[in-house]
């Protein structure tokens, strides 16, 4: 199972885009991709504060971050794409009859329709949202979820994903983890604190690694 933001894709430059049209319609220049792609996996609110300098209980932030999303859903997968490698390892568990699926925090308005466009939809074997349950991660329900809706164990399963709630969900649920550092990480000496079982560079690592711990 696999985070959506930041690991199975690459959605920065569309939530970049929108930031920086909400930024645009305040009068202010654009930030750099590489500026907002590392707030990403935090949500629309770490990126309207990012962009702004707002805290959570300014009274501008509210307004700005649904700013933010309208734009975003309405360009959710212009530039979006699955990163590099990542398509090669979906086929390599698809071959194998291995299910996959994901479990993101991002609120299904967004998570199904980026799931849609870039057809993965009929493939995943489950789709959690962060809003498909009460809880989200770092809580493990979602993961719980996830396995009872595929079919598996959680001890018999894998999670990826590009955050430290990512680890603390999956290892809280009993799973295997994997840190994914081609991710929205702003700083990858902090992935060593996270307790993951591993961590990859590129999505091909984790095939190598998945063959590791069937074998």
């Amino acid at each position: 199972m696999f985070d959506l933001d930041g690991t199975l894709a690459d959605t920065a430059p569309d939530l970049s885009f929108a930031l920086n049209r909400v930024r645009e319609e305040q009068n202010l220049p654009p930030l750099p991709l590489e500026t907002v792609r590392n707030q990403v996996s935090n949500g629309a609110g770490a990126l309207i504060t990012l962009g702004f300098g707002f805290a959570e209980d300014h009274p501008n932030h509210e307004p700005l971050r649904q700013r933010l999303l309208n734009i975003y859903a309405d360009n959710i997968a212009v530039h979006t794409r699955l990163f590099e490698g990542m398509e090669e390892l979906l086929q390599y568990t698809e071959a194998r009859q291995i299910p996959w699926g994901v479990v993101t925090n991002k609120p299904s308005r967004f998570t199904l329709p980026l799931m849609e466009q870039l057809r993965l939809t009929s493939r995943a074997a489950c789709i959690v949202s962060g809003d498909t349950l009460e809880r989200k991660k770092p809580h493990p329900a979602p993961l719980f979820h996830a396995c009872q809706t595929i079919g598996c164990e959680a001890q018999h399963s894998v999670y990826v994903g590009d955050a430290a709630r990512d680890i603390e969900a999956g290892n809280a649920a009993g799973m295997h983890t994997i840190a994914a550092l081609f991710g929205y990480i702003d700083d990858l000496s902090q992935t060593q604190s996270w307790g993951a079982d591993t961590s990859v560079s590129h999505p091909e690592q984790i095939r190598y690694t998945l063959e590791h711990w069937i074998k």
